[in-house]
C-alpha cells in the first residue's frame, strides 16, 4: 500500500478516518481528497484497501485495522504518524447499529456494541492524542448519532453506546482545549448509507408484548432504507467546514430530522427538570459546598 509523506502546506491536512470503506466514512474521506488533503482510511478487508487507494493515488492511503484490537489501533496510528505524516484531523467513524428491544437483546449483543462503538472510539482517540498534544494542535471528531442525544424505542444498546461516546468526547474536549486540540462529537440523523441495511444487527423478536412498539419501528426503518433524508456528501462537506474554523463546535448535529428531534427531546428533558426542581433542591444540606460551574 502506498506511502506518502505529507506536510500542512497551503492549507492541506492529513486526515485519519476509521471505517472508511463505505457510508459516512467513505463520504468524508472522498470530500477531503477532493479538497486536496491526504487521507488515511482504515478498512477491514484487502479488497477495500485497494479500492480506497485508487480514489486518489498518492493521497488516499489505506490501512487494514480492526478497531476492537487496542494494540493494533495504537500501532497503526504510530505507524501512520511515522510514514505518512502528522495527523491533523482524526475521525473516529467506525461503528454499527444494533436494533432490538432491550428485553430481547442479549448481554453478548451489548458487549459487542460497546466494544466497537465505545471502546474502539476510545482506543483511537487515546492513540492520536499524544501526537497532537506534543504538537499543540489537531482536531478529533467522533461520529456519534442523534441517538446519543435523544432516545427512541428499539435501539437501547446502540443509543447507550452513542450516549457514552458523546459524554466521553465532550469531557476530553475540555481536558485538551489548553493544548490547542479541538474535539467535536458529530451527531447525524438519518442518512442515505447502509447503516439501516447490511451494517445493522437486528435482534430476533421473541416477546409478543412488544409487538405494538417494535413492529412499526422496524417496518418503518426497513421501508426507509435507501430513501433516507440525509445526503452523505453534504454531511462530509459540513464536517470539512468545521475542520477549517478556529473555534469548531463541541457538538454538531447533522440533518434537519436530527435537528428537529434533538431540539424537541432536549426541550422535554429541560421541562421535566424544571418541573421537579423544587424536589431536586430539597435534597441539599443547608451548609453544603456547591460544585463549581
Amino acid at each position: 500500500m502506498t506511502e506518502h509523506n505529507s506536510a500542512d502546506n497551503h492549507g492541506t491536512k492529513t486526515f485519519l478516518v476509521t471505517g472508511a470503506s463505505s457510508g459516512l466514512g467513505r463520504a468524508m474521506a472522498q470530500a477531503a481528497l477532493d479538497a486536496g488533503h491526504t487521507v488515511v482510511g482504515t478498512v477491514r478487508r484487502p479488497v477495500d484497501a485497494e479500492a480506497f487507494e485508487a480514489l486518489a493515488p498518492g493521497r488516499s492511503v489505506a490501512r487494514l485495522l480492526d478497531v476492537t484490537d487496542d494494540d493494533a489501533v495504537a500501532r497503526t496510528v504510530d505507524e501512520v504518524e511515522n510514514t505518512v505524516g502528522p495527523v491533523d484531523v482524526a475521525i473516529a467513524n467506525a461503528g454499527y447499529g444494533h436494533e432490538g428491544i432491550f428485553e430481547e437483546s442479549t448481554m453478548a449483543d451489548l458487549r459487542r456494541q460497546f466494544e466497537v462503538n465505545v471502546y474502539g472510539t476510545v482506543a483511537f482517540v487515546r492513540a492520536v492524542l499524544p501526537h497532537m498534544r506534543a504538537r499543540r494542535r489537531g482536531h478529533i471528531l467522533g461520529i456519534t448519532s442523534m441517538a446519543g442525544l435523544i432516545t427512541v424505542p428499539g435501539t437501547s444498546f446502540y443509543q447507550g453506546s452513542k450516549y457514552a461516546v458523546e459524554g466521553i468526547l465532550e469531557t476530553v474536549g475540555k481536558e485538551v482545549a489548553p493544548f490547542g486540540i479541538h474535539v467535536t462529537a458529530v451527531a447525524p440523523g438519518s442518512f442515505r448509507t447502509d447503516w439501516a441495511g447490511r451494517s445493522m444487527v437486528r435482534a430476533e423478536r421473541s416477546i409478543g408484548d412488544y409487538d405494538q412498539v417494535m413492529t412499526p419501528v422496524r417496518e418503518h426503518r426497513l421501508a426507509a432504507d435507501g430513501r433516507q433524508l440525509g445526503n452523505p456528501r453534504a454531511a462530509a462537506e459540513a464536517v470539512l467546514e468545521i475542520v477549517g474554523v478556529p473555534n469548531p463546535p463541541a457538538h454538531l448535529v447533522l440533518g434537519s430530522d436530527a435537528l428537529r428531534l434533538v431540539t424537541a427531546g432536549r426541550a422535554a428533558v429541560d421541562r421535566e427538570i424544571q418541573q421537579w426542581a423544587e424536589l431536586s433542591r430539597s435534597t441539599d444540606f443547608p451548609d453544603g459546598a456547591q460544585l463549581p460551574g
